[in-house]
């Protein structure tokens, strides 16, 4: 009797309890690894899906095309579709300056004529500019003083989304922003993850798009 009354109120054992609270916390570890990986091609989908904005566009004062088109030139396709069905009577081709007789401002300029833009209707931008921030301080500069109110902003779908948060807080106050995506042969948000290139862009957009976070950090939205 005495013996079993004290088996019945002994202190419990600390490192018994210790035992058994790892093993708890290994199996639920362990569950969560399998339920990750289980789920891993949704999550991969959504954050690839998360750099894609893709207004519908509008009648606009202009198409602005930002430079960085690839070897398909998918952004100037894309703004010359959207001229030919008149959505604005121009286009602003943007481009870095290469030389003082070249740019690649003149390589968009032939790409969108190649598709249907007439060259009366193309407004050059040069521009020596670094980033998409610098950029947008440039073509912020050119609606300011064309006294434009609406604008149809064109770049690759995985740029979208940086663009806009930049575009939205350099455009002039009351300018209205539609961000159309032209889809890029390099980075499919449903696949982005199975590619080399697909991974480069997608890690490059979310350095990116920190970087715009913390150095526009203290400016506010000024287009509706």
């Amino acid at each position: 009797m005495t013996s079993l009354a004290a088996t019945l109120f002994a202190e419990p054992d600390p490192q018994r309890g210790g035992i058994i609270f790892k093993l708890l916390f290994l199996i639920c570890f362990v569950v969560f690894l399998v339920i990750l990986y289980l789920v891993r091609v949704p999550l991969l989908r959504f954050a690839g899906e998360f750099w894609i904005v893709d207004d519908a566009p509008e009648n606009s004062d202009a198409i602005v095309v930002l430079s960085g088109d690839n070897f398909d030139a998918v952004r100037a396709s894309r703004a010359a579709a959207l001229f030919r069905s008149g959505m604005a009577p121009r286009v602003v081709a943007t481009g870095r300056s290469l030389r003082s007789y070249a740019s690649t401002t003149d390589l968009m300029k032939r790409d969108l004529v190649d598709h249907g833009v007439p060259a009366t209707a193309i407004i050059p931008l040069n521009h020596h500019a670094e980033d998409t921030r610098d950029e947008a301080l440039v073509v912020s500069e050119l609606v300011a003083s064309r006294g434009w109110k609406k604008i149809l902003l064109v770049t690759s779908n995985y740029h979208t989304r940086r663009s806009e948060y930049i575009y939205e807080r350099s455009l002039p106050p009351g300018t209205q922003l539609r961000v159309i995506s032209a889809p890029d042969n390099d980075y499919d948000p449903q696949s982005w993850w199975r590619t080399a290139e697909g991974v480069r862009i997608f890690f490059h957009e979310l350095g990116g798009y920190v970087h715009a976070l913390w150095e526009m950090r203290h400016n506010d939205v000024r287009t509706p």
